[in-house]
């Protein structure tokens, strides 16, 4: 009696898009992910590798993101399928960091933080903050 779920192996997916719209850096435009993942970063098997595949061409992906799990999934698949796509097995979420913000995991594997603030609701320039902040000091 276990109840079928809709919808975990998107967990990387989620995450990587929470991940890009707080740090401003975009995910690699020919990618396409799929997986489950554990509250500690953990990635888990999915079902329908073929056909999630499949999707992936339609949609021009031409690097895919699998949990290691899925790996012997994978290469059953027929040739044609796999055939001019770049796959990366992985077991945990730094590893999907590391393909989806190629050049911020160079960057010591630590997500910028952008260069701004919220001040009374408004977004100031954090450079702008600190020459206002020096020139208000200096005129005192």
């Amino acid at each position: 009696g276990a109840t079928p779920k809709d919808g975990p192996s998107a967990g990387i997916t989620m995450v990587t898009a929470l991940l890009s719209l707080a740090t401003h850096q975009q995910v690699r435009r020919d990618l396409a992910m799929t997986g489950e993942i554990t509250l500690t970063g953990r990635v888990l098997p999915i079902g329908g590798v073929k056909e999630k595949t499949i999707a992936a061409r339609r949609e021009m992906a031409k690097v895919l993101i699998f949990p290691k799990g899925n790996e012997k999934d994978w290469e059953e698949l027929p040739e044609q399928v796999r055939a001019g796509l770049a796959v990366h097995f992985v077991e945990t979420y730094e590893e999907v960091y590391a393909i989806a913000f190629p050049e911020e995991a160079q960057a010591d594997n630590k997500p910028e933080k952008p260069n701004n603030r919220v001040v009374d609701d408004q977004v100031e320039d954090n450079d702008a903050a600190q020459e206002k902040t020096a020139r208000k000091s200096t005129a005192a």
